[in-house]
């Protein structure tokens, strides 16, 4: 047996066309368009990327974007001044600070300080609140981007058993309370989970989202259950030459197609997903702001 490659790259396309087109309407109507603005504090590598990316998305889209470099030795006080600057700004409709900012700032107290409506990433505790109450706010893009992607695999997910292995606000948390939303009964597992592996076998749905290399093994998962795999870990790779590196997960992929009915790689899996969620989100920020409907298409 050999799982279906679930392939975020196909889907995040489709999902990135709807708002290119969108935004090429709202230009029309309005004279406007939709603009986010990236705050990223120092000089980490792996941020420089994810930032450039999300850039460049976002113009590829038609949308404004606008990349806030901030200085390394800036203090908690001056980022939040910088923020409000972006929340007081009518052009700025989406607002998002790149993390993991450097140890001393609070990122609770960074992300709370964007306004709730301009809160693209979802993560504002506003935007927490909404959606562990059903109401209308932005979902956080990883987690709303995973379930694009199990709709896309599975159509109905009503009835599934859904095991969540982390427990992070920014991916786990907000996963199983999606997926309950989805009908799915859900168990979400962590590091002090007993018999781990068991419960992991439990799972029609198995969404990992732990942050160690390879740490879920082919025989953790039921056959034929569908793994979405949200890890991205940098590793050694000597057999590339030496001093190379290769991305993995947080599964154990050559262990896990074997077993799985479908699987995200790492990557081009969820990454994709995070990115074209994100755009959707700042189009919806604008028509909200703006009190325009927003179109079908750009979210669940």
């Amino acid at each position: 047996m050999s799982a279906n490659l679930i392939d975020g790259k196909r889907v995040s396309k489709r999902l990135l066309e709807k708002v290119k087109k969108t935004v090429a309407e709202l230009s029309d109507r309005s004279g406007e368009l939709p603009c986010i603005r990236v705050f990223r504090v120092g000089d980490d590598p792996a941020s420089k990327v994810y930032v450039r990316r999300k850039v460049q998305t976002a113009e590829d889209c038609g949308l404004v974007s606008r990349e806030a470099l901030v200085p390394n030795a800036i203090s908690e006080e001056g980022l939040l001044k910088d923020i409000l600057l972006a929340v007081d700004d009518d052009e700025c409709h989406g607002i998002l600070v790149q993390l993991p900012l450097p140890e001393r700032f609070d990122p609770a107290k960074v992300i709370n300080s964007i306004d709730p409506t301009k809160d693209v990433d979802g993560l504002h505790v506003a935007n927490v609140g909404a959606l562990w109450s059903d109401q209308d706010g932005f979902l956080p893009c990883t987690p709303l981007g995973c379930v694009m992607l199990l709709r896309d695999t599975l159509g109905n997910l009503t009835g599934m058993n859904a095991v969540v292995l982390g427990r992070s606000n920014i991916v786990g948390k907000p996963m199983a309370n999606l997926l309950l939303a989805e009908n799915c009964t859900v168990t979400v597992a962590h590091s002090r989970t007993r018999d781990l592996p068991s419960v992991c076998r439990n799972a029609d749905i198995l969404i990992a989202a732990v942050g160690r290399p390879q740490f879920v093994r082919g025989d953790w998962i039921r056959p034929g259950a569908t793994v979405i795999d949200v890890g991205i870990n940098r590793i050694q790779a000597p057999e590339r030459g030496e001093g190379r590196t290769r991305l993995v997960g947080d599964v154990n992929f050559d262990e896990a197609v074997a077993v799985a009915g479908a699987i995200t790689p790492v990557p081009g899996g969820v990454g994709p997903m995070t990115i074209a969620c994100l755009m959707a989100n700042t189009v919806t920020a604008f028509c909200r702001i703006k009190g325009l409907e927003v179109p079908e298409g750009l979210g669940i």
